[in-house]
């Protein structure tokens, strides 16, 4: 059964999953990033590359040819097949469509208004699934 982590009161949600990333491909595991939409995907795709001076975050969008092969992939669509399914990690405001393929979920919450009740909502959906939730709350200091 899919692990969801919800991490709430994020500042900047491009940054942050850029470092939740991070951690992950150390970790050596593949990630899927579902975005809210085509705009948010390009700012992700933009920040992979100048995210950090010493970390290479190799990324593709998921129908890219090189998908099956590139570790980290960039959806805007939320019932994308994806060729691997260790982490997902999710930008937007509904439930992705394929969530419990993945061994791990990260839900990312921005502090804004409109983003914390669809994050509640979405906490919510799951606990009535009976998926083993988490909350983080991020630091803003």
């Amino acid at each position: 059964m899919t692990r969801i982590d919800f991490h709430s009161n994020v500042p900047d949600k491009i940054a942050y999953a850029c470092r939740l990333v991070r951690k992950a491909r150390n970790a050596d595991f593949r990630v899927v990033i579902l975005t809210q939409d085509s705009t948010q995907m390009a700012r992700l795709d933009e920040t992979m590359w100048t995210f950090s001076a010493h970390d290479f975050l190799p990324h593709v969008a998921i129908n890219d040819t090189l998908a099956a092969q590139t570790p980290i992939l960039l959806t805007a669509d939320p019932a994308m097949e994806a060729p691997h399914h260790d982490i997902l990690i999710n930008l937007s405001d509904a439930p992705p469509t394929h969530f419990a393929r993945f061994e791990r979920m990260f839900e990312v919450i921005s502090a804004d208004d409109a983003d914390k009740h669809a994050g509640r909502q979405r906490y919510t959906y799951y606990k009535q699934q009976g998926y083993p939730l988490t909350h983080f709350v991020a630091d803003n200091t």
